[in-house]
């Protein structure tokens, strides 16, 4: 398999040959280059931590909406710091993984 990306929109296609057009933005194959070896394998090097990355900030979503629903039950004022604490360390930790998205997205290990 070959990796193509987009001139216009940087998208990357996956496929033995070039697309007609590209999936994201419609620009002519024209637009669609196959990208070098070294480059493609940069991407696949990364693909499994990028998903991991992923994965952490839907944890993290997932947290910060716990915890608000923690403080908006107000059980008492204990819980409530602990679900604020956790909200901003599950916010703290959502934009660590997104720093390190787009430190791959500028290194093109995307």
């Amino acid at each position: 398999m070959k990796l193509f990306k987009c001139s216009v929109c940087n998208y990357i296609y996956e496929g033995e040959e070039v697309l007609d057009k590209c999936p994201m933005c419609g620009a002519p194959k024209e637009k669609m280059s196959e990208l070098p070896e070294d480059a493609a394998d940069k991407i696949y090097a990364a693909d499994f931590t990028n998903g991991l990355h992923a994965d952490v900030i839907n944890m993290a979503t997932s947290i910060i909406a716990l915890c608000e629903d923690g403080i908006e039950d107000e059980l008492d004022p204990m819980c409530v710091k602990i679900f604020n604490k956790s909200k901003d360390l599950a916010w703290e930790i959502k934009q660590l993984s997104k720093a390190e998205i787009g430190n791959h997205v500028r290194k093109e290990k995307w």
